[in-house]
């Protein structure tokens, strides 16, 4: 059951492309045409609408932009539809409207459900829409690494359970045992910054300096060492408020202002402005009382003894040094020793800290022991249901007798350090496990299985290939395939036999086939093909649905080269028919 279509895709101004309209129905849809010309229309486009790669070179020569436009027909509750919704977009009858834009200068913009997007979520839907098959992938997956990914997604939760477990453990491995790494290698250096965290410590703590103190003891050093000026401008001060007793007739600004007030106070009553410039003259004297009482006790206060400025210079001294060498005031110095108490402790707990250190990585060693062999097991099952599966296929191939096997490896070493134990060896491992995985083939009885881009010819490889992406399409959880050429160094029967295949997967799936073999084309449900124009200055790409005659002309010459060939139409009728009566 096709759970997802895409429906329809317009694209304007996309390369040598001019407002073509491509229509992707469910069922099988092969796309023909001149070289490049189809793969442009469709794996280009429908590359930009899934999040790939935006070029300021895919848009034509004097057009200001290029735009991709789709129509995404999508179940309710669907992957894709719940995770655009959370973007913001709405849907439109159930379709799930999707734009690229590509202005001439390369700036890319994304639209999803009317609500602009990054292109990051156009990729995010793309992995829940749309599979990819092409060339590329398939030398992609010639190397193991893409071999391991590949089997890792067709095994599905047995292998991804442990396998995000064993991430997790190997990410803390590697943290512990850098850390304990640090902590052994560099015992020397830790020894003397220890050695000089303690000795600073002692030297702050005999010390024992307050914060705020070398503030106070500047300000008193500087009361000190002017203490007879400081108590004669005092003496001064106050003989000018309160007069001086021995003069009876000095005159003093507090017997001034008391004879002031008195004359107000005399008349106040008589207006009400002259009684409150009384009180303030009132308010004026008791100030004046004040300061006068604070002058006579600050001189009374005043300590003027050389012995007393000569301890405080000492200690300022102290002081100074202490702020010299761990922070520009005492405040700073007393912050320095709280830090380095703690980090003289972490490092006075370095033994501690080792031994804990490596019983958590003893711990994590045997924990990815065990998940490394649940993978392996996991593999393993689910290399000999992908090998039966990929054999199968191969039949249907015209490869009636070869063989393919997944090959599970482990290499062992000697160095406790890089393997972990493993069914009583000691193998080295990664961050995906203990396992290499290859793939082998043999291509007829008797021959030993070989990897498969040494074991097949060109022809074969291609079909190899073919059957192990569908098999993989079987196992991705997306709802259309586009295959790109995978039947490229192919034909006669067993391109046949590649038509007939992508046909029957056609019915439990959206399949788009871009392809330049008419015997594949025959076995489409719905054939497009891809025409160019040119006025003599631009060229423009169009697409066609070819039905009835149309179909037999195209098909005609793809066999032939042209398509008023007798025998061509015969063969392109017969391949038509064939098709319609072996699926």
């Amino acid at each position: 059951m096709v759970v997802s279509v895409l429906e329809e895709m317009r694209i304007r101004a996309l390369g040598v492309i001019d407002d073509a309209v491509v229509e992707l129905s469910p069922g099988f849809t092969a796309v023909t045409g001149e070289t490049g010309a189809g793969k442009t229309m469709v794996v280009t486009s429908l590359g930009l609408l899934l999040g790939g790669r935006a070029d300021a070179a895919l848009v034509r020569a004097g057009a200001k932009a290029a735009v991709v436009e789709g129509r995404i027909a999508l179940p309710p509750g669907a992957p894709a539809a719940r995770r655009a919704e959370e973007a913001g977009a709405e849907l439109d009858d159930g379709d799930l409207l999707v734009s690229r834009t590509i202005s001439a200068e390369g700036r890319s913009r994304a639209h999803v459900g009317g609500r602009s997007v990054p292109v990051g979520l156009l990729a995010e839907l793309g992995e829940d829409l749309v599979a990819v098959h092409g060339q590329t992938d398939q030398q992609g997956l010639l190397r193991p690494a893409r071999q391991r990914q590949a089997l890792d997604r067709y095994a599905g939760e047995a292998v991804s359970v442990p396998l995000a477990e064993y991430t997790e453990a190997y990410r803390r491995l590697r943290a512990v045992s850098a850390e304990l790494a640090e902590l052994t290698t560099r015992a020397r250096e830790r020894a003397q910054e220890a050695d000089l965290l303690r000795f600073g410590l002692e030297e702050i703590a005999a010390a024992e300096p307050r914060a705020g103190e070398d503030a106070e003891l500047a300000a008193e050093a500087e009361r000190l060492g002017h203490a007879e000026a400081l108590a004669s401008a005092a003496a001064t001060a106050h003989g000018a408020l309160v007069g001086d007793p021995a003069d009876p007739e000095a005159v003093d600004a507090a017997g001034l202002v008391a004879t002031a007030q008195r004359a107000l106070e005399a008349v106040r009553s008589h207006d009400p402005e002259l009684a409150a410039l009384a009180d303030r003259l009132g308010e004026v004297g008791i100030l004046l009382a004040d300061v006068a009482g604070e002058l006579a006790g600050y001189a009374d206060d005043l300590d003027a003894d050389p012995l007393r400025l000569a301890a405080v210079e000492e200690r300022r001294a102290v002081l100074a040094h202490l702020t010299r060498k761990y922070g520009e005031d005492i405040s700073a110095v007393l912050a320095w020793a709280e830090e380095s108490s703690a980090r003289l402790a972490e490092l006075d707990n370095d033994d501690d800290r080792i031994a804990e250190l490596t019983a958590e990585r003893d711990a994590l060693r045997a924990q990815l022991a065990s998940l490394a062999q649940r993978l392996t097991d996991a593999r393993a099952e689910a290399a000999k249901r992908f090998a039966d599966a990929v054999t199968a296929e191969l039949a249907e191939l015209a490869m009636p007798h070869a063989r393919i096997t997944v090959e599970l490896r482990q290499h062992e070493t000697a160095d406790e350090d890089s393997g972990i134990e493993v069914d009583g060896r000691l193998v080295t491992f990664g961050p995906h496990g203990v396992d290499e995985v290859e793939l082998l083939l043999a291509p007829h009885p008797g021959a030993p299985p070989r990897p498969i881009a040494k074991g097949a010819s060109g022809g074969e490889l291609s079909r190899v290939m073919l059957a192990v992406e569908v098999v993989f399409a079987g196992a991705a959880p997306v709802p259309t395939y586009l295959f790109d050429e995978v039947d490229a160094g192919i034909g006669g029967k067993a391109a046949v036999e590649v038509g007939r295949r992508l046909a029957r997967l056609a019915k439990t799936a959206q399949v788009v086939v871009v392809t330049h073999l008419p015997q594949v084309a025959a076995f489409a449900d719905r054939h497009l093909l891809v025409e160019k124009t040119s006025d003599g200055s631009v060229t423009h790409s169009g697409v066609k649905t070819l039905e009835g005659e149309d179909r037999v002309r195209e098909l005609s010459r793809m066999l032939a080269g042209h398509e008023e060939s007798r025998l061509a139409r015969a063969h392109a009728e017969e391949l038509l028919q064939a098709a319609r009566t072996s699926i």
